[in-house]
């Protein structure tokens, strides 16, 4: 049977814990791994899953992302009934004010929903890190007959009292949720692990509805999915069910692998170690896999340049990825990402490090455990990464976990002119 699929992206948070990327910028727009934004995987992940009706709800700084939109997924909306539209804020709802959870956020955008009519609604959050066939997913929903089905993410039971954990049966339905606590349940089969809730939701529109209508005329709600919204459908007997994100199997992968990395990159530490993942010998997340390829913002740079500078010192990279435009002319990069036309000068030295777009770094530098943002210029002889008082008293942000952040430097952008 054919269904009607819509997709609806929570793109709206602050993200200051991850400043001062998101200074001039909300965490979904933030570069990752060289090329992309983080909010590409999850649009990919729609896109190659069949899913192409999406509506992208964002709130706070929300400029670069639209542009982002605008620029790399247009192409989306060329087709009838195929779209990616971002959605501001817009106190659509009788006394509204700024979104008040992410069931608010959805609540106060309801007319979206009954203007397309969709059998399902794919609630994702905009700002994790992975692969996903969200149609496996929808499958395990329809079959289990279910309102609502979370998407379920196996975690060490030591490790659990950093999520929200999902308490099933064997059938995989949920009888209960338990927020950070010490102890969780374990899953049903497997003693040593448990289900932490990833945020991502499959809803039968009509539970959707009835639930967001009883939520809003609560006045002790936080709205919120994770706190009111699942407990209260659990509480009232709804079939809730959660689906193991292990078995989301895609195609290009061999037999028997399986489906173990997400990350939220939320925080400066948590970004630089997904970050670093990407430059491991054999990654967890593979960006190579030409049957689930990652969009994002095509580039008319050519491709990445290795030489030699006056001295005959070769250019070189190591165990790094590097965009297209990236010229690395007698200095050398290990373990780190390079986005779109970044310049390595001659006798410098670049490792596990993030240089976004446009990074220029001069001759005879040293750059270590270091975030470079957009179009910054290092002039010969900098060295960063290496002192933590030293990065802080040139004005840079530099965290206790050894990691140092270089915040975009402004740039004039191009617009038409005119002969007057």
């Amino acid at each position: 049977m054919r269904y009607r699929v819509l997709g609806m992206i929570l793109a709206g948070g602050k993200g200051s814990r991850l400043a001062p990327l998101t200074t001039y910028r909300s965490k979904p727009s933030v570069p990752f791994g060289g090329t992309f934004r983080i909010i590409d995987f999850v649009l990919s992940n729609f896109a190659n899953s069949g899913i192409k009706s999406v509506y992208v709800l964002t709130q706070f700084k929300s400029q670069s992302l639209v542009e982002h939109l605008a620029r790399a997924w247009a192409g989306t909306n060329l087709r009838p009934g195929n779209f990616i539209i971002p959605v501001p804020a817009q106190m659509q709802t009788m006394g509204a004010v700024w979104y008040e959870g992410t069931a608010d956020a959805i609540y106060q955008n309801l007319n979206l929903v009954r203007e397309t009519q969709p059998d399902f609604v794919c609630i994702f959050g905009g700002d994790h890190i992975y692969h996903m066939d969200v149609s496996l997913m929808l499958r395990s929903h329809i079959k289990n007959e279910a309102d609502v089905t979370i998407a379920a993410l196996p975690v060490p039971r030591h490790e659990a009292r950093r999520f929200g954990v999902v308490e099933c049966d064997a059938e995989q339905r949920v009888h209960g949720f338990h927020e950070k606590v010490e102890h969780p349940p374990a899953m049903p089969n497997d003693q040593a692990r448990c289900y932490a809730s990833m945020g991502n939701y499959v809803f039968s529109r009509a539970a959707l509805e009835e639930m967001l209508e009883s939520d809003s005329a609560d006045p002790s709600s936080a709205h919120d999915f994770g706190q009111n919204i699942l407990p209260r459908m659990v509480a009232d007997g709804r079939r809730v069910f959660a689906y193991d994100f292990e078995s989301n199997v895609l195609p290009g992968w061999t037999e028997g692998q399986r489906n173990t990395y997400w990350r939220d990159v939320g925080t400066l530490e948590a970004y630089f170690d997904a970050s670093m993942d990407l430059c491991g010998l054999v990654p967890e997340l593979d960006l190579y896999n030409r049957a689930w390829p990652i969009n994002t913002l095509g580039s008319s740079a050519p491709p990445a340049k290795f030489v030699q500078d006056q001295e005959a010192r070769p250019g070189s990279a190591n165990q790094s990825i590097c965009g297209p435009g990236v010229i690395v002319s007698g200095g050398s990069v290990v373990r780190s990402l390079l986005g779109r036309r970044v310049r390595v000068g001659s006798e410098s030295q670049v490792e596990d490090s993030v240089l976004m777009d446009g990074v220029k770094v001069g001759k005879r530098c040293r750059v270590r455990r270091t975030i470079i943002d957009k179009d910054v210029r290092l002039p010969d002889g900098t060295i960063v990464g290496y002192d933590r008082e030293d990065d802080r008293a040139r004005g840079w942000h530099a965290t206790e976990s050894g990691i140092t952040v270089i915040p975009k430097s402004p740039v004039v952008r191009p617009i038409t002119t005119l002969d007057l």
